[in-house]
């Protein structure tokens, strides 16, 4: 058994795929299937199950698969520790994020990194909690900024700040003038959210129910897109207090805080317990909690 061997069976787990996995690994695709033949001969068991269309872990494969990416980490721990010697904050961090969180936080956190561990630039990942969860897991992402609740197993959460939901308005619209908006007022409106899997969208509707119900949910592919369709007066939307700052908001459009109880979020990074640069993941939770802004309240 060689580490080569189990950073293949990692590949293909992720991949689902010989041709894509042995891509990924630089190798062609019959040296690496001979590589997981080999090891299932070795072993004395079927790691994936293979068929015309499906490649599948076996029971005892996912098991062997989740001890691998363990292995490989600690493997990786060394390379860490003879890279970097004692500076934990060397080399690049990759940060996972979802996509209502990124762009409002990366401008604010990026400046304050630069001071605090300039020889650590972020290597970047956006996307849905559900995929930054695989990518956690596997080694992909060194940690993820995610909402909450997060209840993985292997995984440390650090709760870093509660932000408020607010309701964008057409500058036209009957609400514009409005002080503040009940939750479930928004039944009665063609409310703009995001596509499903989103965490965001997901806590928008637990907060008022009824929208899901009667179906009167347009789906976009990014806050920036909501905010144009509802500047376009095709509805309304439900958005993060940091995506509704002043330096996000035109002319076309009117931002209406919720009456109480306010619907809110607490946003968390997230890292595997076996993850060897603790002193990253601090610099990174610092970064956060230092930013200077009335739409967050950090948690102490």
């Amino acid at each position: 058994m060689t580490l080569s061997e189990l950073r293949f069976v990692v590949a293909i787990a992720k991949e689902r795929n010989f041709r894509r996995a042995s891509e990924k690994c630089f190798v062609s695709q019959p040296a690496l299937s001979l590589a997981i033949k080999k090891l299932e001969d070795e072993l004395g068991v079927m790691i994936f199950e293979r068929s015309r269309t499906d490649i599948n872990p076996t029971p005892i494969g996912e098991k062997i698969i989740e001890q691998a990416i363990k292995v490989l980490e600690q493997a990786n721990q060394i390379r860490e520790i003879a890279k970097q010697g004692n500076n934990q904050l060397s080399g690049a961090f990759r940060l996972g994020l979802i996509y209502s969180v990124g762009p409002y936080l990366l401008p604010e956190i990026i400046p304050i990194l630069r001071e605090s561990a300039p020889e650590m630039p972020l290597d970047v990942e956006e996307n849905l909690t559900v995929q930054l969860e695989a990518q956690l897991k596997s080694g992909v992402i060194d940690a993820a900024v995610v909402a909450l609740p997060f209840d993985v197993p292997g995984i440390n959460t650090l709760p870093l700040y509660d932000e408020k939901y607010v309701v964008m308005v057409p500058i036209n619209h009957h609400w514009a003038n409005r002080k503040s908006i009940e939750a479930h007022e928004l039944i009665d409106e063609h409310v703009l959210l995001l596509n499903t899997g989103h965490c965001y969208s997901h806590q928008v509707l637990q907060a008022c129910p009824e929208l899901s119900r009667k179906g009167q949910v347009l789906q976009g592919n990014s806050l920036e897109t909501i905010r144009n369709m509802v500047a376009s007066n095709l509805g309304i939307t439900v958005l993060p207090a940091s995506a509704a700052t002043e330096r996000y908001i035109n002319p076309l459009v009117k931002v209406i805080p919720f009456a109480a109880p306010v619907p809110v979020r607490r946003i968390a990074l997230a890292w595997r317990k076996s993850y060897a640069r603790a002193m990253a993941v601090t610099c990174v939770a610092e970064a956060i909690r230092a930013i200077e802004s009335k739409s967050l309240v950090m948690i102490e």
